[in-house]
């Protein structure tokens, strides 16, 4: 064994015409893992191919160094409960998951625009029900990011799946157990929610894992609150925000907890435009030193 197998590290890389150079240029920072994220809808897109070329340009890296580099997740981020399109693109995905050698599709579950959380589950079960059963049919499993997108219990346009509270209602609802939770810290903490303990409450439940972090302002929040306008939060890289990554992985190995943490950029203040990939490969070294630095051969 040359890597950790358990937890590995990755970044999310979006899918366009140049998904497959960005990738190879991405090999070299030590990056174990890519989820691919295809936005709202997955387009025109020959899925075979894009497969293809990702899976060759994997392979001829790992039989350079011997490390394993695999497609974690993809990620389709539509609203799949107002959208028979977005639903037909979930179903892409779940069929073309073989071509990238991939066991989890992920992305929000949706919600009925501006009415109250419960509201959205009757049309929840009607499409997770039978997407769950194709993705079950096919070995893989459903993960949904815990992003609010701004909306809160009462009212919101795009994901449901925020709070605890309505994972419970959604897995009742719909209790195949394919279904689970893409998580990150960030959100949680967007919520004045302390993550470490969510997650060993959620970890049996969690499938993938987004490497975002968030820091909060606190003397914002003692001068102004929350509700003046002014901003009292960000998004950032791990090694930037309040989340001890440490704790976190811990937490998970602890459980038996095996996967992957990809790295989601693209949101922090400090590390952006020409900081981008900078800022990636500083958190991809933050997140392995939280790991446990390079993987040693037991010698005992």
């Amino acid at each position: 064994m040359h890597a950790h197998e358990d937890i590995r590290i990755g970044t999310l890389v979006p899918v366009h015409e140049r998904t497959p150079e960005i990738v190879r240029q991405l090999l070299p920072l030590g990056f174990e893992t890519f989820q691919l994220s295809f936005g709202h809808r997955v387009g025109e897109l020959d899925l075979k191919r894009l497969a293809g070329e990702l899976g060759e340009t994997l392979s001829a890296f790992e039989a350079a160094d011997g490390v394993p580099r695999t497609i974690s997740a993809l990620g389709l981020y539509g609203n799949p409960l107002t959208s028979p399109e977005v639903v037909a693109d979930w179903e892409r995905l779940i069929d073309a998951a073989p071509f990238f050698s991939c066991r989890i599709i992920a992305g929000f579950a949706g919600r009925i625009p501006h009415r109250p959380v419960p509201e959205s589950l009757p049309a929840f079960t009607t499409v997770f029900t039978r997407l769950a059963d194709r993705a079950a049919t096919a070995g893989l499993r459903i993960a949904f990011e815990n992003c609010e997108k701004r909306g809160s219990w009462r009212d919101g346009d795009w994901n449901i799946a925020f709070t605890p509270r309505a994972w419970e209602l959604m897995f009742e609802a719909v209790p195949n157990p394919v279904l689970g939770l893409e998580w990150e810290p960030c959100h949680q903490l967007m919520c004045f929610a302390d993550p470490l303990p969510q997650l060993r409450q959620w970890v049996d439940r969690i499938w993938h894992i987004h490497g975002k972090d968030a820091m909060l302002l606190d003397d914002v929040i003692r001068t102004h609150g929350i509700r003046a306008g002014v901003p009292f939060a960000h998004h950032c890289l791990p090694g930037c925000g309040d989340t001890d990554w440490t704790r976190l992985i811990g937490m998970l190995r602890m459980a038996g907890w095996r996967g992957s943490i990809d790295i989601e950029g693209y949101h922090d203040p400090v590390f952006t435009g020409p900081l981008e990939t900078t800022g990636q490969a500083a958190a991809f070294e933050h997140l392995c030193r939280c790991r446990g630095g390079p993987f040693v051969a037991n010698v005992f």
